[in-house]
């Protein structure tokens, strides 16, 4: 029996493949042992235990993306970090990491501790908490190519699709056009009317959702219906026939089949699933950070699914000019998925087994 240890927090693109790696693990070691490290303040104290896992709380190392006085605490909370780590990495056989604030602790104290570490990479340009962890080790995998530095020679899994997501794509391969009918009207809108589903990921975003209440008028002119997802923390607007405003979509799957088009966010869990189920997307990186939104598109923009713009052309006038067109390239796209990311969890988990092994 082993004791495997999942590092990946903070947000939505870091836990969900790391909760799908560890169902996989469990399906196939039902009598190991798999727990994750997480921050008190990520989405991971309410995602990890919902879906059944252990979850060890370690202090979080805060790093102000702008010089300030704060980052001369980074040392302390780092080793403060990496001690809570080593304690929990104690007698563990395993560490699989998936980037965030969460991870680089635990990658230190995995090699203080002589553990194997395996880890995963979501964006298309790897983040600073993976960069240090590559150093510890080989065994990396990728969700997408990355053309320098360690993880230029990684396995290329895949991203690792939620359990929903992955039914959902089973389920449809059938017919997509009548899934996509059957979706809109589970969640509740006309299947014959053209549904927009908006996004700012698992956060929500204030600039997007300015957007989209000034536009509300566009989409009604359009004959569109609109489901909002606005974030858990923003204020929900009123909703009508036609817009339904919620802070977080439960059904994620049939939102992704049922829209005609996305409105997001371009995270590598929202690229990732899109892929899987969606038809035609309006990618809005978030414009901090070290560009991976912009990046994650890419394969999507070039493969005649996805357009991108930069928040600050992103208007309600853009809106007013463009909804028309985008609804129409939606039209003329293929209305099935892409099953590319299906096996990712197996690959991943091979991965580590083949780790454990050496």
């Amino acid at each position: 029996m082993a004791t495997v240890v999942f590092a990946g927090g903070g947000t939505a693109g870091h836990i969900q493949p790391a909760l799908a790696v560890a169902r996989e693990w469990k399906k196939l070691h039902p009598l190991d042992i798999c727990l994750f490290i997480g921050t008190a303040k990520g989405l991971e104290t309410s995602l990890v235990p919902e879906a059944g896992f252990d979850l060890r709380i370690i202090p979080k190392v805060a790093i102000a993306r702008r010089p300030s006085f704060s980052w001369l605490k980074i040392p302390f909370d780092l080793v403060s970090s990496v001690i809570s780590c080593r304690k929990i990495l104690a007698g563990a056989n395993i560490l699989i990491g998936f980037g965030g604030y969460v991870s680089a602790p635990a990658y230190v104290a995995a090699r203080s501790l002589r553990i194997p570490i395996v880890i995963h990479e979501a964006n298309a340009k790897p983040g600073w908490a993976n960069k240090v962890g590559a150093i510890f080790t080989s065994h990396l995998a990728v969700a997408h190519p990355v053309e320098r530095g360690r993880f230029s020679n990684a396995l290329l899994a895949g991203l690792p699709l939620r359990s929903d997501v992955a039914a959902a794509y089973e389920n449809a391969s059938n017919d997509w056009t009548l899934a996509r009918g059957q979706a809109k009207t589970r969640l509740g809108f006309e299947s014959t009317v053209p549904l927009i589903f908006v996004m700012g990921g698992s956060q929500g975003s204030v600039a997007i959702n300015a957007v989209i209440e000034n536009s509300l008028d566009q989409f009604q002119k359009l004959g569109c219906s609109v489901l909002h997802s606005v974030g858990g923390l923003n204020q929900l607007p009123a909703s009508s026939h036609s817009y339904k405003a919620v802070p977080y979509v439960d059904q994620m799957a049939d939102a992704y089949l049922g829209a005609d088009l996305v409105i997001s966010r371009s995270g590598a869990v929202t690229c990732s699933e899109f892929r899987a189920l969606g038809r035609y997307a309006l990618f809005v990186p978030l414009p901090i950070g070290n560009g991976e939104q912009m990046v994650n598109a890419t394969s999507l923009v070039v493969a005649g699914r996805a357009r991108v713009i930069d928040q600050k052309h992103f208007t309600a006038s853009f809106i007013r000019e463009n909804l028309r067109g985008l609804l129409l390239e939606s039209s003329q796209t293929s209305n099935s998925g892409s099953g590319e990311d299906l096996m990712a969890a197996e690959k991943i988990v091979a991965l580590a087994e083949f780790a454990l092994k050496k």
